[in-house]
């Protein structure tokens, strides 16, 4: 059984019953100067939307929450947040379900290779290459998951027939948080990168790439050093991905 973990002392917490989305409240926050330093959570959303736009289905019983932050380092290295709070889930999700949980590039938790949670981070820069602010919004699936996603999806309950309490698994998401953060901030990407290799999902393996206006098919060898996608093609070329969706390969769709 989950248990909870302290609320750390530094972090404010506010708490919904429901909002449109806990990421549009921080946004709002952010845009009209807040501090940070504090993490939002709803128990439903009537808006709920993960990157591009997409819906994301936010029924009460899974965990919606958000955190904004004003931390001092260079635009270039928000994309590595990304990383951060992925692993940030894995151990959420390691501690309902230990030993099922991978992570697909670039930041999606899996649960027996089904996607379990969504992670969305935002962010503004200041003219000086620093970030303004920065939030992550995380959303994870305890009791449900969609059964109209266009890709497979899996939830806490859906393997254990439990689902754990949102309220505690957030206390655990919280403390998961601050301490690959801190991680992240003491000892940069190398760190991250090789604790989210250790989990990831298809290394070795034929994928499909989706870039606007271009679809190629190649191997999943690993990241660089910027948390770009290293995709091996048939010829031998290699292609560094930054952004994109990546989906492995069928049996159905002919790779070589």
């Amino acid at each position: 059984m989950l248990t909870p973990e302290p609320w750390p002392s530094h972090l404010a917490l506010d708490s919904y019953d429901e909002n449109d989305t806990t990421h549009s409240e921080e946004r709002r926050r952010a845009m009209a100067g807040h501090p940070g330093g504090v993490w939002i959570t709803a128990r439903r959303q009537t808006a709920g939307h993960g990157r591009r736009g997409r819906a994301w289905a936010s029924p009460a019983g899974n965990l919606m929450a958000n955190v904004l932050l004003r931390p001092e380092i260079d635009i270039a290295s928000a994309p590595q947040v990304s990383f951060v709070a992925a692993l940030a889930v894995a151990d959420l999700l390691d501690r309902c379900v230990p030993g099922h949980c991978t992570l697909k590039w670039p930041n999606d938790p899996l649960l027996d290779g089904h996607k379990a949670a969504g992670i969305l981070p935002d962010s503004a820069g200041r003219s000086d290459g620093r970030l303004d602010w920065l939030t992550i919004g995380f959303g994870v699936n305890l009791a449900t998951s969609p059964s109209d996603a266009p890709y497979p999806t899996q939830s806490v309950a859906g393997l254990t027939g439990v689902a754990p309490d949102p309220d505690i698994a957030l206390t655990v998401l919280a403390n998961a948080w601050e301490r690959r953060f801190a991680e992240w901030r003491a000892g940069g990407f190398p760190a991250i990168r090789a604790a989210w290799l250790a989990r990831a999902h298809g290394v070795g393996k034929p994928v499909i790439v989706q870039l606007p206006g271009e679809t190629f098919v190649g191997r999943f060898d690993g990241l660089d050093d910027s948390g770009a996608l290293i995709c091996r093609l048939a010829d031998g070329a290699i292609r560094h991905v930054a952004a994109g969706d990546v989906f492995p390969v069928r049996a159905e769709d002919n790779a070589p």
